[in-house]
């Protein structure tokens, strides 16, 4: 695919690119196009900055599938299609950002698709830790997103919640969370906790 017919700011975004994270991608475009010479998925190494490059083009991919001139084009909106999905992918596979989760998690709810929201919710679990979970309901302003992370959080087990009480960006998401830990899922110490935490805070007069 020629990616200067994508549009400008898409080949702006992709000329950006370290070279690294754009033979990850062509080779994860590759590997879900097998040929009978290429069995073998390949592997890369992945960073931040990949994330947030990968990230990047995938918005970019996907303002320019919204343009009219592109949904006109149903052989372009394919390929723009076939590139955004393997951005996905390998963002699946390998994020652990707030924004990104938020991002992917948009995209889904958009095309009404709450099954693949459900394997998403898998990777909070899976990948996320309670400080990224925290910034996921910090960021985000869709109840379903927020319902995701603050259940997720709730399910953590109570060291990893404490920390975020600490931090004033935080504490009140934890709060929440060990407050649904205490009452739906019967947990004494997130009680015990929570009074303590309550306590503290009419004390300083917060």
């Amino acid at each position: 695919m020629m990616i200067k017919e994508f549009g400008g700011r898409v080949a702006s975004v992709w000329d950006g690119l370290r070279p690294m994270t754009k033979k990850m991608l062509v080779g994860a475009l590759q590997s879900s196009n097998p040929t009978p010479t290429s069995n073998k998925a390949p592997k890369f190494s992945y960073d931040a900055h990949a994330d947030w490059e990968v990230s990047r083009l995938l918005t970019a991919l996907d303002e320019q599938s919204r343009t009219k001139k592109v949904r006109k084009d149903r052989a372009k909106l394919a390929e723009i299609g076939q590139l955004a999905e393997t951005c996905v992918r390998v963002l699946e596979a390998q994020t652990a950002s707030a924004e990104v989760f938020i991002q992917l998690a948009e995209r889904v709810i958009r095309e009404h698709d709450y099954a693949k929201l459900d394997k998403l919710a898998d990777l909070l679990d899976q990948r996320f830790s309670s400080g990224e979970i925290a910034e996921i309901v910090r960021q985000t302003d869709l109840p379903q997103i927020r319902a995701i992370a603050f259940e997720t959080l709730a399910l953590m087990p109570i060291p990893a919640i404490l920390p975020l009480l600490d931090d004033h960006l935080y504490s009140g998401i934890a709060a929440n969370a060990l407050e649904q830990k205490a009452f739906e899922f019967d947990s004494d110490e997130a009680r015990d906790i929570l009074e303590q935490f309550d306590s503290e805070s009419e004390m300083r007069g917060e």
